[in-house]
């Protein structure tokens, strides 16, 4: 690779890496050209954007962004693919659903909205997080109960203002 070839993957990388708040590291070195097509298909469904990257390129984008990211370039070794997404757990549910069928891709790291996790041992809490359309609609969950219960309670006290007390009083 020449320098300018090197210097505009780098470039190409930093833009990707400005733009995004999830960032995924994982492992899938020894996977046949087959299981690699299959995963990329599966990254593709889940609108995650994968790519076999240099680590040292990497490294070098990751001190040109303004994100912190952490002990994050300290994992880069040996073979590296980057996951880039918008959800923050869409790679996670991918590289967990991928293994098992397949022992790899391995979780070396990521970065989510500024908080960096390392290790393959954080996958099932990188699971567990929800997206925020996930959270958005609890939260709308939670501001409607009440509102349900006032109306519920008014239906069922029937139309005197007797049963309206009682009702409300009772809850």
């Amino acid at each position: 690779m020449t320098r300018e070839e090197k210097s505009r993957v780098i470039e190409d990388l930093t833009a990707q890496l400005s733009g995004s708040n999830v960032v995924y590291v994982a492992d899938i070195s020894g996977l046949d050209a087959e299981t690699t097509s299959n995963l990329r298909r599966a990254c593709f469904k889940a609108g995650i954007k994968l790519e076999v990257v240099k680590n040292t390129l990497l490294e070098k984008a990751m001190e040109s962004v303004e994100n912190n990211y952490g002990e994050l370039p300290s994992v880069l070794k040996g073979n590296t693919a980057i996951m880039i997404a918008e959800n923050g757990n869409a790679p996670a549910k991918v590289i967990k659903e991928f293994r098992k069928k397949a022992d790899k891709p391995i979780l070396k790291g990521a970065y989510i909205h500024e908080a960096v996790f390392t290790g393959d041992n954080q996958l099932d809490a990188l699971v567990a997080l929800k997206s925020k359309d996930e959270v958005i609609g609890e939260i709308i969950g939670l501001l409607q109960s009440p509102a349900k219960n006032v109306v519920s309670a008014l239906k069922s006290g029937g139309s005197t203002i007797a049963g309206l007390v009682k009702t409300l009083s009772e809850r």
